[in-house]
């Protein structure tokens, strides 16, 4: 084969097919591929082969059409002048709670501290979460029902009848157990950290702070001496 093609599916010397060639630098790009990248990196590397944008759009078509025949989950679309795999629309509500279910992972030291004490004192107020925790909770309570690992279960028969919180299904998820009694009881809580082993875990902890002071102080004196010398030396080329 002299002459350069245009190929209704090219078949490489190693078997591979240009269409699974194009599919795989769409795939392999993090960033949406535009038909002259792909078009330019084909021919550079193969000399009996001459495509065009065109020609890559073609193949793109194909391979949509491939997708769809076997129901699959995703496409290729043209984003921001290139192509990119994107999720079909049929699949975006399961993705919506996938994402959503993600969200419950990231939790701050405070929302982590209130979860827990509604875990262990449920059902409570938020003026006894606010009493426990010594600060205003209100915040970090709505962020906990934002994210469904509680919810309002009713009001208290106290003055001013405060909503009472409890834990939700989706907390039980999140921490992976049955129900809150599977949770560590407080007593255990403490023998774990009464434990040789994490007594030698809270030295080196309390080794690395020393450690971490130390370097602190030191970067202190040394910037607190850089200061010095500058001014000194400003003050000299004044007079």
């Amino acid at each position: 084969m002299s002459k350069k093609q245009t190929p209704n599916d090219y078949q490489f010397v190693d078997g591979i097919r240009l269409s699974s060639v194009i599919e795989a630098l769409i795939f392999a790009s993090e960033e949406p591929i535009s038909g002259h990248k792909i078009k330019s990196i084909i021919v550079e590397n193969e000399e009996l082969i001459e495509i065009s944008e065109d020609t890559v759009s073609d193949f793109v078509d194909k391979l949509n059409n491939r997708y769809d025949e076997q129901g699959l989950s995703f496409r290729i679309e043209r984003i921001a002048k290139g192509y990119t795999f994107v999720t079909q629309k049929k699949f975006h509500y399961w993705l919506s709670i996938f994402q959503h279910e993600n969200a419950y992972r990231k939790l701050s030291q405070s929302a982590i501290e209130s979860l827990a004490i509604v875990a262990y004192k449920q059902p409570i107020t938020k003026p006894e979460v606010d009493q426990i925790r010594g600060v205003d909770s209100g915040y970090i309570l709505r962020q906990l029902m934002e994210k469904a690992l509680i919810e309002v279960s009713g009001r208290s028969d106290s003055p001013g009848k405060p909503l009472l919180y409890t834990t939700t299904s989706h907390f039980l998820r999140h921490f992976g157990i049955n129900s809150v009694d599977e949770l560590p009881k407080p007593r255990e809580i403490e023998e774990i950290l009464k434990d040789d082993d994490m007594a030698e875990h809270r030295q080196l902890l309390l080794e690395q702070s020393m450690i971490m002071d130390e370097e602190q102080e030191e970067l202190s004196q040394n910037t607190a001496a850089e200061e010095h010398e500058s001014e000194d030396s400003t003050n000299n080329e004044e007079e």
